[in-house]
């Protein structure tokens, strides 16, 4: 895809360049109960389990928060990532065309990331069909960037599992996060193409992590791409995709569309050779345990 020029979000990071979130350049056997992690409890609450949809006719559709983080302070070595007000913009356009009350926040430290979404996490989402969030910055494998450092993921999601947030246990937990999970470089392959009953509710118990969808703008390990005037090619995929089918196809759908889009639509146009012509794939962990559908509310 040509453009203006691609760049990752690492250090340093040329300006109308392609670029990538990232910092630097240069189990158990399934079959079997066992006791919950760290002794945690699964949640119980009254839900028709049944049904393969999430229940979405909550009077309101949820609060999605967008964290976008452009400048960072020196001592991180991290540059200004030009074009993220783009993908700021488009989310915040598509969230509130799926009917969710957006707010958004700008440029904050680590320590403000975790108050922002542990406040969240705490208010009653008893009236609310899910919970949405976009954390737009820098970052490496299992962190991301607040203006002055690292944090890792899983710090900011832990406020939201079931046995914290009991308000959207059972509820769809969806998280975008834009950001580099490594160095590496995805230079591609070529390929040719091939010719080608109703039950009565009950109360039940779920895990407490159960019911999040995560959503990285790359595999663990790789550079994740943003164009310095266009915006990073996840954003830019999820607006397309959600734009024209948002409200018609199921999250995992449409989340998989938005991987050919990037997978297929796009290749970095960066000033140094050997950034040049890369590719990128997004990657979706889901614990969803039912389809998530944006139909429109009746008005």
């Amino acid at each position: 895809m040509s453009g203006e020029g691609d760049a990752f979000d690492a250090r340093p990071v040329s300006t109308n360049d392609d670029s990538t979130d990232a910092k630097g350049l240069s189990s158990r056997p399934s079959g079997g109960r066992a006791a919950p992690a760290h002794n945690e409890e699964p949640m119980q609450l009254e839900e028709n389990f049944y049904t393969e949809e999430y229940n979405m006719g909550h009077p309101k559709r949820g609060k999605a928060i967008i964290i976008n983080n452009k400048y960072f302070e020196s001592h991180t070595r991290m540059g200004i990532r030009t074009g993220t007000d783009k993908d700021k913009n488009a989310l915040d356009t598509r969230f509130n065309e799926l009917g969710f009350k957006v707010v958004i926040y700008s440029d904050l430290p680590r320590a403000e990331m975790e108050t922002v979404l542990k406040k969240a996490a705490s208010e009653n989402h008893g009236d609310s069909d899910c919970f949405m969030c976009a954390i737009l910055s820098h970052g490496e494998e299992g962190t991301i960037y607040g203006t002055d450092g690292p944090i890792e993921i899983k710090t900011l999601l832990a406020p939201f599992k079931g046995d914290k947030c009991r308000s959207l246990a059972g509820k769809p937990k969806i998280f975008f996060i834009q950001a580099c999970r490594g160095t590496g470089l995805d230079g591609g392959v070529e390929r040719t193409d091939a010719l080608p009953e109703v039950r009565e509710i009950k109360i039940q118990r779920i895990p407490t992590e159960a019911d999040f969808l995560i959503a990285y703008s790359v595999v663990p390990g790789y550079f994740s791409w943003r164009n310095s005037a266009q915006g990073s090619w996840f954003v830019q995929a999820i607006s397309e995709v959600f734009k024209k089918y948002g409200t018609q196809l199921d999250l995992m759908t449409l989340m998989t569309r938005v991987n050919k889009k990037v997978a297929y639509d796009f290749e970095s146009n960066a000033s140094q050779e050997f950034m040049n012509r890369k590719k990128q794939i997004p990657c979706i962990t889901s614990m969803l345990t039912k389809d998530v559908y944006f139909r429109p509310k009746p008005l």
